[in-house]
């Protein structure tokens, strides 16, 4: 092979604004030919921003070489496939990542969808039976969640919680998405509220016939020994 005969090389693409990176390997038809990877999902990162290419390591131009090459690939990708955010490989030794999984199955139900097909083809009725039918095959089979104890149901509810609250607390989320004054602020809204609509409550005393609001009534109940459990709520027409 002369240094201008076609190689088969491991290479790396970076950007020269962001951290985003690629592996890949080629195998030229003409020395030096221009070749800047095949991304499909992620490919407008290629077209926003600025790449650069890096050649790795070069294999002997044959059949040989060119399997050293891909296994190669395989050894630089597999380490950081689903697991880096900046790589932006979506395959890996025949793997699909997560991303292409996760828009693959966005498009199936979109066309089913549209189609009316799968689920989108059965009316709520049948929805509920299969629903029903897959609960008692569970059931019956001891599998899912009937295939754990009542302790480790109990466990896996802590756990949910615990993790939910996590999460929530840092994407701020919920109670977490908002200040310490304006807790305050709403908890005192809160009481308001509630104070306003336990007072517009008229309940009446079964023994003497009395009516107020609850608190009065409980009052007045108890300064007469009579059991406060004896009243009824009055409601007002609407």
């Amino acid at each position: 092979m002369t240094s201008q005969s076609p190689r088969i090389y491991i290479y790396k693409i970076t950007f020269e604004e962001v951290l985003y990176y690629y592996y890949g390997v080629h195998k030229e038809k003409y020395f030096n030919e221009e070749y800047w990877g095949s991304p499909k999902t992620n490919k407008w990162c290629w077209e926003f921003y600025t790449p650069k290419k890096q050649i790795l390591e070069i294999f002997d131009y044959n059949d040989d070489g060119w399997m050293k090459a891909q296994e190669i690939e395989k050894i630089l990708i597999k380490p950081v496939f689903n697991t880096d955010k900046w790589c932006l490989n979506e395959s890996c030794g025949g793997k699909i990542s997560l991303l292409c999984l996760r828009l693959a199955a966005k498009k199936a139900n979109l066309k089913n969808k549209e189609n009316k097909s799968g689920i989108y083809g059965l009316s709520i009725e049948q929805r509920k039976e299969n629903g029903k039918k897959g609960t008692d095959t569970q059931k019956k089979l001891c599998i899912g969640i009937f295939a754990l104890t009542k302790g480790q149901l109990e466990e896996n509810g802590k756990m949910g919680g615990k993790k939910g609250g996590n999460t929530a607390k840092e994407l701020g989320l919920g109670i977490y998405a908002r200040d310490r004054n304006k807790m305050i602020e709403d908890s005192k809204k809160g009481g308001s509220i509630g104070g306003k609509m336990s007072c517009s409550q008229r309940w009446k005393c079964l023994v003497t016939g009395f009516i107020s609001n609850p608190g009065n009534l409980t009052k007045y109940q108890r300064a007469r020994g009579i059991d406060t459990s004896k009243r009824v709520r009055i409601l007002e027409d609407t």
